[in-house]
């Protein structure tokens, strides 16, 4: 359960740098104060010395090398002939030290490159801590001389060239603990796995006088994996990061794609040793370094190729200049979006400089003094400097830069780093010659076809798994609102893979989420930096441009009407030839044929590549009695990868003319494995028909059509901003879901790279529930849509954990208090259909202990809670009922997101209390006052809830009464709806201060942090223990709510099983368990699933839904 992908980090991060060049050691002392005074923003390991990392980047010292060079007898004529390696060689194994030296020098020797010598890094190994030391690399620096008559630029190139081959023959060799920290003739790298204090103290070449430079680039890291090494602290060769890539995994699989199209004329056939341009094993920030450092060295200056990766918002800002929004739109046309919370600070030894995400989600702060100083850090007084001597300062905006050009003594701000870019090439004319608008092809179209009702239409519908609650909870609710269906409670129902009812091929995937590391986005309050903005066509090299590069049909949405569909197959345009390519196999195939069929549609889409085709239609529309349809995400899936693998993704886009996708969840499963647009025929016809039944509230059908598509629109933005991204293009390919249950053979390779804790379905299994659909469709028999069960109990439908029997069973044993009762209902909890994972789990045959060696039943209960559940979202009467039975049991009740009436926090005459022991703080602080706090026994910071995780708690306004007003500090009748991410709260150093504000509010209470499960929940607990919680709580996806869209209700989200058990691993991996108490909570039903998780390793239990429906309240 406990994995190292994807490893990511929030830290402190800047630079420091002389505006006219002039080298000197004053700003290597000011780097490393600098990055020292960010300590705070960094963790520290367990033995609390180790730091998570530390580092410089900074320009090569030229006179400690021309001391190091006299020793050596060495002699250059320039010292810009010198170029260092800085590099981390196994320190443990001896034989595997002097392989890679020998491999580095036959390569240096292949290339022509003069060794100059070795140089054993002086260290002071007193200054670490112990984890550090127990893997400490042997530092080394190789130097080399420059061959020939290289120009600076071509020389810099060169190392890089041998840098890549040097790891790329490493890592053939299976050669693990190297890497190459740096390797350059301009600039070096400094770091390891320390706190920032020790940098300076464990390499003194940093405390040389001789060490002189004009700029440096510092970082201290807070690695929210939890597993730092030596290798991923930062800065990386060309920059430093504090934030996250939320679109990591998408970028590294269109870098993969991009690799095979990769043309530049500096590099011509060499370019081939470059690849793979991204290190496997190395972080988001890692990644996003290796391409920056392809850029730069393909020819792109370091400004232009920071605003290709991170861009600004540019799509709605009305008062950009036309010639950036054309510059913009141009770069969007050549690389998606690295998009996810952002501060960089980047360096290619001439230039210096810094920019932020396009949300502005990371502090960048600076200050110029009049002597050229420029200091640009995560915060004010990183370094000290009097204030009577800075001529300007401030902060970077959303997508800003800054940047120094130390060989031309320039300081450049935002504005003129962008009017350069933009002005370097004919953007605008390239972009209006071309890019073409959809609409504009609407007139090439034989006229927009009506949405049309097949005769056939219910049993296309069957076919495609249709149920009435499709149309009855989703489609017309989205029509009539124009926003995705809402729900109550939780899901009790089992997950797609251990259901004894076929399920959608979507449902298996749960989607991910944001939370502690990085927030969530406020789809609604922050659309001006959110785009569906989607571009078809071939794509060109990453490493030139040309006007061909803007030869493609952009759309405002990926979400495409019938006469959208019609106009892409009727233009004639050379470039965007269309074929249609049929997802279809042979029901007389029975189950083997899905997978022969998807065989053949990946080999037709390469062929059709071959012939020129640039529009590929995967089509399952001719679906009939005797063709069942492959599911679309299967194909998606399968096609995107199978063309990636063989090179040829980038020339063309996927068009999926779908059946089966209805909901949001649906379309973005399509878009996250690599669907470029969806045409989802069969809804537009399901609403078509509603239309004609007038069950629409008199609106036509392409009005209706109109508001289905607004409102899945909507959804697909707030399934992006849970994850914290901006733009679909980042989103497209990023696969930003958990697999429950899908087998390895199916990931690996329709779904590649997908997360898959639990073995599951293969093709075969596939293929019975889509034959079970299709059976059900054309076996002759008419009827209506059949009512699943999946959202409420129906007696043949699907099960629900809380069922009528398990209702009656409880309220019954609650009035009588029997103990037959109570067995009666631990029956019928524990007898029915297995609901969740844990209930597929056996004990194994023990040896009894007596009863009186057990821990009391009095004391067990003190470890329970009643969950957080809002005043609003229950009655007065039930919210007071379980405060005052839980501190009747000395356990404690949670009082939600709603703040609480202070008349509560005293003991009632008759000696009860009222008052929910634990406190929660939420996104919105409704209710939260220095009283509120100071009543608290504990502090919960919500940072995610399990029904609804990536999003705010929400109250519809009717609910929202006087009293519910008075008391969230609000206005009667107004719905109140807790934006997704705390406004505070940006960072893992924000969460961090936030525990330590509340300690300082209520010195008594314990602090706890709520997450949610999901893949990796454990390495963020990691971190969030190491901000100083003292209670970490893992929610289950089984959790209930108030309100939450029905989508968050079954898509997104983890059984609690397998967050817990990967936390308590992260938590004693990392040396953390016993700095918290684990806390879990989602679904808990009996005392079996207490004893479940506490062998899984909590401590404490929450019930929520069983303390409503023992209270009546249910």
């Amino acid at each position: 359960m406990y994995r190292d992908l994807i490893e990511k980090d929030a830290c402190g991060v800047g630079f420091v740098a002389n505006r006219a060049g002039h080298r000197n050691h004053d700003i290597i002392q000011m780097a490393t104060q600098a990055v020292t005074n960010l300590t705070h923003r960094g963790a520290v390991a367990a033995d609390a010395k180790t730091g998570d990392g530390a580092g410089i980047l900074t320009q090569l010292p030229e006179k400690l090398f021309r001391r190091e060079l006299e020793t050596l007898g060495r002699h250059l004529n320039s010292m810009a002939e010198l170029g260092v390696g800085m590099l981390f060689l196994p320190g443990a194994n001896r034989d595997a030290r002097e392989f890679a030296r020998t491999r580095i020098e036959k390569i240096l020797q292949k290339y022509g490159t003069p060794l100059l010598g070795w140089r054993k890094v002086p260290v002071d190994i007193n200054a670490i801590g112990e984890k550090a030391l127990q893997t400490l690399p042997d530092i080394q620096q190789v130097l080399v001389g420059r061959p020939g008559h290289l120009s600076d630029d071509t020389f810099e190139q060169l190392l890089y060239l041998i840098c890549k081959e040097i790891e790329h023959s490493l890592a053939e060799a299976e050669q693990d603990g190297f890497h190459i920290v740096s390797f350059s003739h301009r600039t070096i790298v400094y770091k390891g796995l320390l706190a920032a204090p020790q940098l300076a103290r464990f390499y003194p070449d940093l405390q040389d006088p001789g060490f002189e430079a004009s700029l440096a680039v510092f970082h201290q890291r807070y690695s929210t994996n939890t597993s730092p090494t030596w290798m991923l602290a930062q800065p990386f060769r060309m920059l430093a990061h504090n934030g996250e890539i939320n679109t990591l995994m998408g970028n590294c699989n269109w870098m993969r794609a991009r690799e095979a199209d990769l043309g530049s004329p500096l590099w011509k056939e060499q370019i081939r040793k470059l690849v793979p341009i991204i290190n496997p094993n190395g972080s988001d920030s890692m990644s996003l370094d290796n391409v920056l450092e392809l850029l730069q060295h393909a020819g792109r200056d370091i400004l232009h190729s920071m605003m290709c990766l991170i861009p600004e918002a540019y799509e709605q800002i009305s008062d950009m200049p036309d010639t950036l929004k054309a510059c913009y739109e141009y770069l969007s046309c050549v690389s998606e979006p690295w998009d996810g919370p952002a501060a960089v600070a980047f360096t290619d030894g001439v230039i210096v400089g810094a920019s932020l995400d396009r949300n502005g989600l990371r502090p960048a702060r600076y200050k110029v003094t009049e002597d050229g100083t420029i200091v640009m850090g995560s915060e004010v007084g990183i370094i000290e400097l009097d204030d009577s001597r800075v001529v300007k300062k401030g902060r970077l905006g959303p997508g800003q830069m800054i940047a120094v050009d130390t060989a031309k003594g320039q300081l450049l701000m935002d504005a003129e780093i962008k009017q350069r870019v933009a002005e370097q090439k004919p953007y605008a004319e390239w972009v209006r010659k071309g890019i073409t608008p959809l609409k504009k092809l609407f007139s090439d179209a034989s006229g927009p076809p009506q949405v049309t009702v097949p005769e056939q239409l219910a049993n296309y519908q069957k076919a495609f798994g249709y149920m009435t609650e499709d149309v009855e909870r989703f489609i017309k609710p989205m029509i009539a609102e124009k926003k995705e269906a809402v729900g109550s409670m939780g899901d009790d129902t089992p997950p797609a893979v251990i259901s004894r009812n076929p399920r959608m091929l979507y449902t298996y995937f749960k989607q991910r989420f944001a939370q502690v590391t990085n927030p969530p986005i406020d789809s609604l309050r922050e659309r001006l930096v959110m785009s569906l903005t989607t571009y078809l066509g071939r794509r060109g090299s990453l490493l030139t441009e040309t006007p061909e590069h803007a030869q493609l049909i952009r759309l405002d949405s990926p979400v495409l009407e019938n006469s959208a569909l019609a106009a892409l197959r009727a233009q004639q345009m050379s470039a965007f030839q269309a074929v249609t390519l049929p997802v279809l196999f042979p029901v007389a195939a029975c189950t083997p044929g899905l997978e022969a069929a998807l065989e053949t549609l990946c080999e037709r889409a390469s062929a059709a590549i071959d012939d020129g085709k640039t529009l590929l239609v995967l089509s399952d529309k001719e679906v009939s009695a005797e063709l069942a349809p492959i599911p679309m995400p299967l194909a998606v899936g399968a096609v995107h990868h199978h063309l990636i693998r063989e090179g040829k993704r980038m020339q063309a886009s996927i068009i999926a003319e779908a059946g089966d996708p209805r909901e949001e969840h649906h379309f973005a499963v399509l878009l996250g494995y690599g669907a470029n647009a969806i045409n989802p025929y069969l809804v537009f016809s399901t609403i078509a028909q509603l239309a004609e039944k007038e069950e629409l509230d008199g609106l036509t059908a392409e009005a209706a059509v109109a508001n289905y598509k607004e409102a899945i629109e909507k959804g697909i933005l707030k399934i992006m901003a849970k994850m914290g991204i901006s733009t679909v293009s980042s989103y497209r390919g990023a696969q930003i879901f958990e697999a429950i249950g899908i087998s390895a053979e199916v990931i690996a390779r329709c779904f590649t790279g997908t997360t898959s804790r639990l073995d599951g379905i293969g093709f075969e299994h596939i293929a019975d529930e889509t034959l079970h659909f299709h059976t059900k469709a054309f076996s002759g028999v008419e009827g209506h849509l059949e009512e699943a069960g999946y959202f409420r109990f129906r007696r043949n439908g699907e099960f629900h954990a809380y069922n009528p029997s398990v209702f009656k069973s409880l309220h019954k044993f609650v009035k009588a208090g029997k103990t037959e009762d109570y067995e009666t209902y631990v029956n019928a909890v524990e007898g029915g259909e297995p609901s969740s994972l844990r209930e597929l789990l056996d004990f194994k045959p023990g040896t009894p202990i007596p009863l009186d060696a057990v821990e009391p039943a009095a004391d067990i209960v003190r470890r329970f809670t009643t969950g957080s559940m809002s005043f609003g979202a229950l009655s007065r009467e039930t919210h007071e009922t379980l405060a005052i039975a839980m501190n009747r049991l000395g356990a404690k009740s949670g009082s939600g997101e709603g703040g609480e009436d202070s008349g509560r926090y005293q003991r009632r005459p008759d000696g009860e209390l009222a008052s929910s022991a634990l406190k929660q703080v939420a996104s919105g602080r409704f209710g939260v006052t220095p009283t509120y706090l100071a009543s608290a026994q504990e502090l919960e910071i919500k940072m995610a809830q399990g029904s609804k995780p990536g999003e705010g708690g929400q109250i519809p306004g009717h609910k929202v009464t006087a009293e519910i007003a008075a008391i969230r500090h609000s206005v009667p009748g107004v719905p109140l709806i807790s934006p997704p991410p705390h406004h505070d709260i940006y960072s893992i150093e924000d969460l961090a201060q936030l525990i330590y504000d509340l300690k300082q509010a209520n010195p008594r209470a314990k602090i706890a942090v709520k997450l949610v499960s999901e893949f990796l929940v454990g390495t963020i607990a990691s971190g969030v223990a190491k901000g100083y919680a003292d209670v970490i709580q893992i929610s289950g996806h089984e959790g209930g709510t108030g309100a939450s869209p029905l989508s968050s209700i079954k898509n997104a989200g983890t059984p609690w099983e397998l967050g817990l058990a990967e936390t308590q691993r992260s938590l004693v991996q990392n040396d953390l368990r016993e700095r918290v108490v684990l806390r879990v909570d989602g679904g808990m039903r009996s005392g079996r699933d207490i004893v479940i998780a506490a062998m899984l390793g909590a401590e404490e239990y929450g019930f929520g839904t069983m303390a409503m429906v023992a209270t009546g309240c249910v």
